[in-house]
């Protein structure tokens, strides 16, 4: 299938490839067991999206990040993530599969069985893995890192934390424009906000951009849960912003009137000690969404995501909706 991006912007489908990693749309559903002291709750569950060994929506930025990479002639990517990253591991296998090498720097997050298990994984994957553990010590190594990782006169592919560059947030301008659709299509009433976890600003920037392509005035809210990178309002906004100049530069004719900004909210209040730490507000909505709609989140992004969803709901924060809460968790 044709991308939405391209369809709606043609003379960008040479100048911003695109590879299908994942089956589109993905579900929308009513959450009515949770939405029963606030406004109507939806989710669009973006877990089940990814073909390969892992999903959610790291899967979508490398649609376009893979292609990007290649159409370059770059042979290695190059970034960073916590131990227990899901981008590094989506990554790291989905690059496998389109001749792509992947070496991750790893920073320091508390330790549990997750974590535990996703080093695990990212052992397995063919990754090479450099254990910098700071963000500062990442940033000494990182052109030795960089340097060892050269094909002939070409550098290796580098890519900032969560795959957050503008190329990467197309992902989620594609995730809107199908939101949009699924909309007129009448699977889902038209949001009056949409919420997702904030890790590195990537998603949110993304929808910002993608709901005002789709004339959809719905809010994007994005719930902060990552205290090492500055994810404020204004720096989010320039991503989408970048997002915007790179879809012009390489031919898109956006309308003059579109701007990325104006439609994005920002909310700290759930990340509770610190990014990957635990907090009982999210293991209560990581407890009650799988008991009472089989929903599974983690506890790092989507189950804090899903606390302020209800928090902020059963304050009125939302008037009366509709919500959609954009599941981006992807284990298999």
């Amino acid at each position: 299938m044709t991308p939405h991006l391209h369809q709606l912007f043609p003379d960008l489908a040479g100048a911003v490839p695109h590879i299908a990693l994942g089956a589109s749309p993905t579900p929308v559903r009513r959450l009515s067991a949770l939405d029963t002291t606030g406004a109507e709750l939806w989710v669009k569950d973006d877990s089940v999206f990814g073909s390969g060994g892992w999903g959610g929506n790291k899967v979508r930025k490398l649609e376009w990040l893979l292609p990007d990479a290649l159409r370059l002639g770059r042979r290695t990517i190059v970034t960073v993530g916590g131990l227990g990253t899901n981008w590094g591991l989506a990554t790291a296998l989905y690059g496998r599969e389109h001749g792509l090498k992947t070496v991750l720097a790893l920073v320091d997050q508390p330790v549990d069985d997750h974590v535990r298990s996703q080093l695990e994984r990212l052992r397995a994957s063919g990754a090479e893995l450099h254990f910098t553990h700071t963000k500062a010590r990442t940033i000494l190594a990182a052109p030795v890192i960089l340097a060892r990782n050269f094909s002939g006169r070409r550098p290796p592919y580098l890519l900032p934390a969560g795959g957050s560059s503008p190329v990467g947030a197309l992902g989620y301008v594609e995730a809107a424009l199908e939101l949009a659709a699924q909309i007129r299509a009448g699977e889902l009433p038209e949001p009056s906000h949409i919420v997702t976890a904030v890790g590195s600003g990537g998603t949110v920037a993304g929808l910002s951009l993608g709901m005002r392509l789709a004339g959809l005035p719905t809010r994007v809210v994005g719930v902060v849960v990552n205290d090492t990178l500055r994810l404020d309002e204004p720096s989010l906004t320039r991503l989408a912003d970048r997002t915007a100049r790179l879809l012009r530069d390489r031919g898109g004719k956006l309308p003059e009137n579109v701007s990325p900004t104006g439609n994005l909210d920002i909310v700290t209040d759930w990340i509770g000690p610190g990014y990957g730490h635990p907090t009982p507000e999210a293991t209560t909505a990581q407890t009650l969404s799988a008991e009472l709609e089989h929903l599974n989140l983690e506890p790092v992004y989507t189950a804090k995501a899903m606390a302020a969803v209800l928090d902020m709901s059963a304050h009125g924060r939302f008037g009366r909706g509709p919500i959609v809460f954009l599941n981006t968790n992807g284990p298999r």
